[in-house]
């Protein structure tokens, strides 16, 4: 993969990783700072319920943040495009698709039908 290609997908990587965090921060000030009181049971149970879907986001965006920043250390390190299972180079789609895959299609789908057969 050519220097300005890596570089394109650094720059998109970083983006992305600055937005999940500024994300991740309001959610925590969000979280805090409110300090509600809700005299009707079912309001209660509906902002709980709200509160706990917007967790499980975060929660989603949590493991995002890590693929990301693995990423961007195989980036660094010269690794960022090669499957992790074959050894081959991922095609740009793919990773244009899914810039924080470690596998070619080829192994993913290998994979997925592997785990399909066992039931996971």
């Amino acid at each position: 993969m050519d220097k300005k290609t890596v570089e394109y997908f650094k720059k998109l990587l970083a983006e992305r990783l600055a937005e999940l965090l500024g994300q991740a921060g309001e959610t925590v000030s969000d979280m805090t700072s409110q300090k509600e009181s809700f005299p009707d049971p079912t309001d209660r149970a509906s902002h709980e319920a709200d509160r706990n879907f917007m967790l499980r986001i975060r929660d989603r965006e949590n493991k995002l943040i890590k693929k990301i920043k693995g990423t961007l250390e195989r980036i660094e390190n010269g690794t960022f495009g090669t499957c992790d299972v074959c050894g081959e180079e991922i095609s740009v789609e793919r990773l244009k698709v899914r810039p924080v895959t470690t596998q070619c299609i080829d192994c993913k789908t290998k994979e997925e039908a592997k785990e399909k057969a066992l039931g996971l």
